[in-house]
């Protein structure tokens, strides 16, 4: 260093730390994986990357799902809900002067973003009974109506009969079909809402098969306006459902499906055990035991806690309680759950997840049933799940390569469609 002259010396540290900065950024951008949007939660990187699948069949879009994750304050529970919320009124603003405005077009497709934002905003709600809940989930189901009619769909919003009461729906009528067509159910689990489907729908109808979107007990819609939540007897939601379907004149009653999603992945095979009238079941993933996924992350914090369940509940809870108010997110996902499941403490809930087992039961299952797996999978037991099975059965394994390898697919729209596609149409 001695040598070298002095006018030198600025110019060989500037190179010293633009290196230092490359070498910095080459290492960050190693770390960070193309899913990963700066979020510490994974969750909340996983349910990011879902919204900007969306942006596949027109429910979103890439920049704003983007810029809304950008606002997001991890140390401000809140911010999920109020940011996404900000979005959502932003393009409502915009979708009713294109209305007003005779351009029923532009309206419509800034009403079917606004929706899904909406549906993004209550993803991560930090207080289920509050009522921003029921406003922000009426202005969802409004907002996505508003699209059916402005783009002329042909989907359209159903009410379906179901003990005293109805279950909402979207009947969407393939004009490709000629006759009574087959029709596929489509239905979420825990987190999401029947019009998250479109993306299955759109395609389905393509290919001349009808598609009916549903929301039963516990999930989008009907926990949050209605307020009924899961049942672990599922049969009793997807008859009434198969019901209403075969009414219909454009249905072909002996080629019914029924895809089921995340928790569905329980709650579809467990209807399929006494429903005999499904010809084809997509269980993505396959869920043996609900409950377990619980349970599992529960040891994780505390290897006591299920034992002490089992002896004393009131202690169970104070504990629970405890741990709650120190880990914000586990305070959410039990609150949640418990909202859900119509349960008021976590002894009662954990209680109430143990109902959803299938055991031996699975062997009930005689529709030909296509098994949906995926390399980072971590709430279902697809391998597992497909052995059991006795029934006529495929395997479908998502993979990193094909950037599907997570839960539900999420941001893989075109791949899961693809492969589920080509599979519904030979199996129906």
């Amino acid at each position: 260093m001695r040598h070298l002259k002095p006018h030198l010396l600025p110019t060989l540290i500037l190179l010293l730390a633009y290196s230092f900065v490359n070498a910095h950024f080459a290492l960050a951008t190693e770390k960070r994986k193309w899913y990963q949007f700066g979020f510490k939660d994974p969750i909340y990187n996983e349910v990011v990357l879902h919204y900007l699948g969306q942006a596949w069949h027109q429910s979103s879009d890439v920049g704003e799902v983007l810029e809304t994750a950008s606002r997001i304050d991890e140390s401000d529970p809140s911010s999920w809900t109020r940011e996404w919320r900000k979005s959502a009124e932003r393009l409502a603003t915009l979708a009713k002067e294109s209305e007003q405005a005779n351009h029923p077009l532009s309206a419509a497709q800034a009403y079917l973003r606004a929706a899904t934002y909406l549906r993004a905003a209550l993803h991560h709600q930090i207080d289920p009974y509050s009522v921003e809940v029921r406003e922000l989930a009426e202005r969802e189901v409004l907002y996505f109506k508003k699209f059916l009619i402005l783009s002329q769909s042909p989907c359209r919003a159903v009410q379906i009969p179901y003990e005293g009461t109805t279950l909402p729906g979207y009947f969407c009528k393939s004009s490709a079909a000629k006759k009574a067509a087959p029709v596929l159910l489509f239905q979420e689990g825990r987190d999401g809402w029947a019009e998250d489907g479109r993306f299955i729908a759109d395609e389905a109808m393509k290919r001349g098969i009808h598609v009916l979107m549903f929301d039963g007990p516990g999930i989008g819609q009907v926990i949050r306006l209605q307020g009924l939540a899961f049942r672990p007897d599922w049969d009793k939601v997807i008859t009434p459902v198969i019901d209403y379907t075969i009414s219909l004149a454009e249905v072909d009653p002996s080629r019914i499906a029924l895809m089921a999603v995340s928790m569905g992945g329980f709650l579809g095979p467990a209807a399929a055990t006494k429903e005999h009238r499904l010809k084809v079941l997509i269980a993505n993933p396959g869920v043996l035991d609900w409950s377990s996924n619980m349970e599992t992350a529960l040891n994780q914090i505390d290897n006591t806690l299920l034992s002490l369940l089992d002896k004393n509940e009131e202690e169970f809870n104070t504990k629970m309680n405890k741990y709650m108010q120190v880990n914000s997110f586990l305070r959410w996902g039990v609150i949640d759950f418990m909202w859900h499941h119509g349960v008021k403490t976590p002894a009662a809930l954990i209680k109430e997840l143990r109902k959803y087992r299938l055991g031996a039961n699975i062997h009930d299952i005689t529709a030909y049933t296509l098994v949906v797996d995926a390399e980072a999978e971590k709430y279902g037991r697809s391998k597992e799940f497909f052995e059991a099975l006795i029934t006529r059965k495929d395997y479908l394994m998502f993979t990193e390569a094909e950037t599907a390898q997570f839960h539900v697919q999420p941001g893989a729209s075109a791949i899961a469609t693809h492969h589920l596609l080509d599979w519904i149409e030979q199996a129906l």
